[in-house]
């Protein structure tokens, strides 16, 4: 199916499926907002998003997908762990947010066809939501660049963290990137969203998000090198002056990597370490190696994880990092076996960011936007549907007199 044939309405149930991972924390906003309200919205827009796909697909019509037949196999060990009592209501109620949420990819996935239809629409919601990241820094530069962040950008109208900023302005730089190499979009479309994303990226000083782009680009372009001149002009324009930069610039990108901090808080990566150590020391009961401790709020001792691999081990046990890292391994390999194209550079591309990020990011276990960048990978990597083909024309019958109808033999 190509992008004129899907539905609008799919484009619709994607962006609410956004705004729902957008989560509820985060830094202060000009205009207080309850969290009430906040997860009011993002639960009602998972919700809406669900109804819509089925709206759409009233004859539950989806695509064969090992990504999403592990991530409802995930469901398994979260709902067990998460019944426990001990685990409390909260748990529970993640569970149904997740199997509601793979519920909604299930549905969309009818429209997975191996195109960048689910990559624009990728692009043009996380663009939305930087776009009020900077409508609050034009408002209010004071509430969006705040001491308590240590001056780095955050989301003044609707919550958001620098690592959310930063993460959402590197995918959709990368995305856009690859298109207009593929000659999917024209100069002037991808200046417009590059440019100012790669402004609030730099503003949020994420390190992650920053090294997850150039890896992430430098793989994916790499794949389209023998295929495409734009991509090894581009390539080798981008070694050039990274080379330029790093001589040049050394001093500034360094101090703008340290952000401010010593050198054993950065060894440290910010405090994460002592919070994984603690993790991974503490007792814990076979079934809790197994199978969890039951979806919470990706912490621990009252700090983040800020790991997936550890969150997942922390909340769905082994079974859980098991099957999270089947379905990241399982959509590289896919991705590695397919021939070069503009489609399977992007999914190079957004699986090898949220490996990357999975190291100082929670959230491959749960509903969040890695999932969903991992489910436009999965559409990347679709089979094409077949054709459907075309009803053969209804042939005239001739008509026969009557009397030839009649036997000659009475």
């Amino acid at each position: 199916m190509g992008t004129d044939r899907t539905p609008k309405l799919v484009g619709t149930a994607w962006g609410l499926l956004v705004l729902n991972t957008l989560g509820s924390a985060g830094a202060k906003t000009i205009v207080p907002l309850p969290r009430s309200l906040i997860q009011m919205v993002t639960m009602g827009a998972l919700a809406v998003a669900f109804t819509l796909a089925l709206a759409v697909n009233l004859r539950l019509r989806v695509r064969p997908s090992a990504y999403l037949f592990l991530l409802t196999l995930l469901l398994v060990p979260s709902v067990i762990s998460s019944a426990d009592p001990e685990s409390g209501f909260g748990a529970l109620f993640r569970c149904a947010r997740l199997a509601l949420f793979v519920a909604t990819l299930w549905l969309l996935s009818r429209w997975w066809d191996g195109g960048t239809t689910f990559v624009r629409h990728h692009i043009r919601m996380y663009f939305v939501v930087l776009g009020s990241v900077a409508a609050g820094l034009a408002i209010s530069p004071g509430a969006a660049l705040p001491d308590l962040y240590g001056g780095r950008l955050v989301g003044a109208l609707w919550p958001l963290t620098p690592p959310q900023i930063g993460q959402y302005a590197a995918v959709i730089i990368g995305l856009t990137v690859l298109l207009l190499l593929g000659r999917r979009t024209d100069r002037g479309s991808a200046a417009v969203v590059v440019v100012p994303s790669l402004v609030l990226l730099a503003l949020t000083h994420t390190r992650t998000a920053t090294v997850g782009l150039l890896v992430g680009l430098a793989l994916a372009i790499g794949s389209l090198v023998l295929t495409s001149a734009a991509a090894r002009r581009f390539f080798t324009w981008t070694v050039l002056c990274a080379a330029v930069a790093a001589v040049v610039l050394g001093s500034a990108v360094q101090a703008w990597f340290l952000r401010g901090q010593s050198q054993e808080n950065f060894t440290s990566l910010t405090g994460r370490a002592k919070v994984w150590d603690a993790l991974l020391a503490a007792d814990r009961t076979t079934s809790e190696y197994l199978l969890g401790a039951g979806l919470g709020d990706k912490s621990f001792g009252g700090l983040p994880i800020d790991n997936s691999w550890l969150a997942v081990y922390h909340e769905q046990g082994m079974t859980g990092v098991v099957l999270v890292a089947a379905f990241v391994v399982v959509l590289g390999g896919v991705a590695l076996l397919r021939p070069p194209s503009l489609s399977r550079a992007c999914a190079i591309f957004l699986i090898s960011y949220c490996a990357i990020a999975s190291y100082t990011e929670a959230g491959l276990g749960d509903a969040s936007p890695y999932l969903l960048h991992l489910a436009v990978a999965a559409s990347l990597l679709a089979a094409p549907a077949p054709a459907t083909p075309l009803p053969a024309p209804d042939v005239p019958r001739r008509r026969v007199p009557r009397w030839a109808q009649r036997s000659e033999v009475s």
